[in-house]
């Protein structure tokens, strides 16, 4: 991984293309002059083209844009997003760049003047850069809708170019990731590398998303028949340093805290632990846990106790959620009383900007405290895709394509034993409509702080055909308001909550379905047209 990352740094500064003009020439892509002569020439671009393929920093974020996430610093740029008011020239996080793709369409047409001594091996590198520009258009259709499809320009003019529609945009990516996955090896030739598995996932997201789901079952099966994934027996370990090498992970985004290290972590501890928190989990997402008997907290004889919110729930809320009360580093966790003894509450959601402002953190990657010896400077590999994901989906596309089935009750079965859940109630959630709430649900608290939430609400309707989004994100955010008996042994039950308090108000209209494209790309190609309503 170490030889991956070092050829990264150097290769990016090695020379410069062309001048960057409209957002789609990269500043840092290996010049053809000086390259594209050997098979180690071609082995250079194709690890510079993995710099930034997927924003791992991103995908920590991306929940703020959903109901179970929240980000505090606007200049971030999640906070508009998930309360409703961004605009073409406010701090929106931008996914509209081109320089990725351009890095690829640049690899694509030189590699073809190299001569390689094994065919398999030029046509592997080739599958991996299909595959990365395959995602690159994937994540922009899904945030813009229709994106311009560019080629290699030499001038500004000829770059600019109009948006198509989304879906000519979705079928090239179809074609792409299709074409990808026959020129890929099944196993990847190291660690972070895309091979067979990577391609598929991708199939099988952008198919979920778009609501292709015998496409999206399909892809799903062939990673299974891959015979190369499987669920880690812990469901925590799989956020740890410890954790990297799971066989539940399909292909992680590589860190190394000496040459090529994640920051982001620090940014998601709470004050206390001299992070940002900024971006931590809600209210919202401790709700949607079932209790650990399998009941809705709503049910009659769950045993949900309002006063004792956190006590015999879903064990992955645990595993996923920093809460008050809980034993932290050597410590009890206190975010919930504005004084302990006497003194401010470094963690208590107003004492800072940078405490928690619904009072909980993230545990995914951030638990135990013991593993980094600087949060600011790690080796976290955010994983893209993992094996929990391709069973969720094949559950789901198969229940809307033909309903409840065994095979699709014992996909959901592994994931909730795996966690310590007892198994789907089959009487209860035995029709369509049943189940694809259960699927919902198991979907988000499984993949919880992994980005996909609000892609979910976005796609997902309810029964009057109102994007999810429409409810969740419209209305209070709320916190827990209460406190801490020290007293209390059981940590699940030392927070007493006393009611709720307000974080901030969020709005959501149909046409936040798409983001605003920014002003200055607007500015840079004149045709360009904005999403409507921005």
């Amino acid at each position: 991984m170490k030889r991956l990352l070092y050829i990264i740094v150097i290769a990016l500064f090695v020379g410069t293309s062309c001048a960057d003009f409209l957002d789609t020439v990269p500043h840092d892509a290996l010049s053809p002059s000086t390259t594209w002569k050997t098979e180690q020439d071609a082995e250079k671009f194709l690890v510079a083209c993995y710099d930034g393929w997927t924003g791992d920093g991103t995908l920590l974020y991306l929940d703020c844009a959903s109901d179970f996430g929240f980000n505090y610093h606007v200049h971030e740029g999640y906070r508009n997003i998930g309360n409703g008011s961004m605009t073409a020239n406010n701090a929106v996080a931008n996914f509209y760049s081109f320089r990725m793709i351009r890095r690829t369409n640049d690899f694509l047409a030189n590699i073809e003047n190299v001569e390689f001594s094994d065919e398999a091996k030029k046509n592997n590198m080739i599958g991996q850069v299909k595959t990365i520009r395959a995602f690159q258009y994937f994540d922009k259709n899904w945030h813009y809708g229709g994106v311009p499809i560019i080629d290699s320009y030499e001038t500004a003019e000829e770059a600019q170019v109009p948006r198509d529609t989304e879906e000519n945009v979705k079928n090239f990516i179809y074609k792409e990731i299709d074409e990808a996955i026959d020129l890929l090896y099944d196993a990847p030739t190291a660690k972070g590398y895309i091979a067979k598995g990577t391609a598929l996932a991708i199939k099988m997201r952008s198919a979920l998303y778009y609501g292709d789901y015998k496409r999206a079952k399909d892809a799903a099966q062939a990673i299974m028949d891959l015979n190369m994934y499987e669920l880690d027996p812990s469901f925590e370990n799989l956020f740890t340093v410890a954790g990297q090498g799971s066989k539940e992970i399909i292909i992680s985004y590589q860190r190394d805290e000496n040459l090529y290290s994640q920051w982001v972590i620090g940014a998601m501890y709470n004050n206390g632990d001299g992070g940002w928190s900024s971006m931590v989990p809600t209210k919202n997402l401790v709700d949607a846990y079932e209790m650990k008997s399998g009941l809705l907290k709503e049910e009659a004889g769950s045993g949900y106790d309002p006063e004792h919110p956190f006590a015999n729930r879903d064990p992955r809320m645990a595993m996923t959620i920093i809460y008050p009360g809980m034993d932290w580093n050597n410590s009890i966790l206190n975010t919930l009383d504005k004084e302990i003894a006497g003194k401010s509450n470094v963690n208590f959601p107003d004492d800072a900007d940078n405490a928690s402002k619904t009072g909980l953190t993230w545990a995914k990657y951030l638990a135990p405290r013991s593993q980094y010896s600087d949060v600011w400077n790690t080796n976290v590999s955010v994983i893209i895709f993992r094996y929990a994901e391709v069973l969720l989906t094949y559950a789901e596309a198969s229940n809307e394509l033909d309903g409840p089935s065994d095979e699709v009750y014992s996909l959901l079965n592994d994931i909730r034993r795996r966690a310590g859940m007892p198994d789907v109630d089959q009487s209860k959630y035995g029709t369509k409509e049943t189940l694809r709430e259960l699927i919902r649900r198991e979907r988000g608290v499984e993949l919880a702080g992994e980005g996909l939430r609000r892609a979910d609400i976005l796609r997902w309707k309810d029964t009057s055909g109102k994007m999810l989004a429409e409810t969740v994100l419209n209305g209070d955010l709320l916190r827990f308001k209460g406190t801490i008996n020290y007293s209390e042994s059981d940590p699940f039950k030392r927070a007493v909550i006393t009611g709720t308090e307000r974080v901030e108000t969020r709005s959501f209209k149909p046409h936040n379905r798409y983001l605003p494209i920014s002003q200055g790309a607007l500015d840079k190609n004149p045709n360009l047209v904005q999403n409507p309503e921005y």
